[in-house]
Parts: structure tokens; sequence; C-alpha cells
């Protein structure tokens, strides 16, 4: 299985990967920004319960097979876009900062389903497990699919404390905010231009020249 030092390094890459800005910092920081701690979690779970779907679809070589078919890596990321653009409408629409709004009133598992579904078809998540798990992977250690699994579960758990942590500052500011005039306001846009952004990103990457 893998040793304690590969582990450790493991981690250290992981915890660069995370301070990096990125997708799922934005999605974390807009939630809890606009509707408070709770959600800000919800969002971190969200993304981790996505990140042990891709650490099982690339353990069992499922990712390898979609990346293997051309058409899959633009029909991942048009589909996130237009998610994320309905995300980015509903939040302009109906108001989902309201003043006062909490996690609650938000609704944890709406958030939580967004995050896990945003993650989940996000093209450049499919392929950063295909690529980056296997770089500390030691088939003379054993099963090549069962560290593959042990790294993502652990990816996927370090994940979620940093997102819960992070969720946590962002919704301290979101609960300082609502007691500003404009407030809710400001996010409510907030969540809006995070969601309009991301899709914008995911519109205007590259296909890579390897993989999909």
């Amino acid at each position: 299985m893998i040793t304690l030092g590969t582990l450790a390094l493991f981690l250290v890459a992981v915890l660069a990967l995370f301070l990096s800005p990125g997708p799922n910092m934005a999605f974390v920081l807009s939630h809890g920004i606009a509707l408070g701690p709770r959600a800000g979690f919800a969002a971190g779970l969200g993304i981790a319960g996505a990140d042990l779907v891709h650490t099982l679809c690339a353990a069992t070589g499922v990712t390898a097979l979609v990346a293997a078919w051309p058409p899959a890596f633009d029909l991942l990321r048009y589909a996130g876009a237009i998610y994320l653009l309905w995300l980015a409408w509903q939040a302009l629409r109906s108001g989902g900062a309201r003043p006062g709004a909490t996690a609650g009133q938000a609704g944890f598992v709406p958030v939580l389903r967004r995050a896990w579904l945003n993650n989940l078809v996000n093209p450049k998540a499919l392929l950063f497990f295909m690529v980056f798990l296997p770089q500390f992977v030691d088939p003379a250690r054993g099963s090549v699919a069962a560290q593959l699994a042990w790294l993502g579960v652990t990816l996927s758990l370090a994940g979620l404390v940093f997102n819960t942590v992070l969720g946590a500052c962002s919704g301290m500011i979101g609960r300082w905010l609502r007691h500003r005039r404009g407030a809710a306001r400001f996010q409510r846009g907030l969540l809006a231009a995070a969601m309009a952004g991301l899709a914008l990103r995911l519109l205007l990457i590259d296909r890579p020249s390897k993989g999909f």
C-alpha cells in the first residue's frame, strides 16, 4: 500500500492545490458570503461527494473510457456552463440572498446538490483525477485501483476540511455584510457573478492535448 512518505508528499501537493484560487474555492466563497456558513459547508460537502465519484471513476477506469471519447470534453463543459448560468439566473431572479436569509432558509440540500453537480460535470476535475492521482501510485506496492481509491478518499476528506474552514470564514463575512445597507443586492450579485464567471471559465478553457 501507500507509504507514509508518499502520503505526506501527496498531502503537501494537495494543500498547495487547495491554496491556489480555483473554481471550487470560488464556489464555496460565493455561497458562504451570500448564504452563510452552513451554505459554505454544504458547498464543501457537495464538492467532496463529487470528488469521491471522480475517485471511483478513476480507480475503475471509467474516466479513461470517457476521456477516450473525443466529444466528451465539450459535452461536459457545455453542460456545466449551462448549469452555472442557470444558477446565476436563479440567484438574480429569486433573491437568494434576502436580508436576514440563512443557509437553512436557502436550503442546505440544494446548495450541496449544486456543488456536487457543478464539480461532477467539470471536465477539468475529471481529467485532474486521471492525471494527478497516478503520480503517487507505485504498482510494486499492490493494487493500483486500491491505491487510487485511498488517495482519492484522502483528497476528498482533506478538501472537506479545507472547504469547511473556508465556508465558515466566508459565512462570517456574509453575516457581517447583512447588517450593511444594500447587502442583499450585493450578496445576490456576488453569487450570480461568481456562477457566471465559472461558466465563462468553462467555455474558454482549451481542450487538453492528451486525454480528452
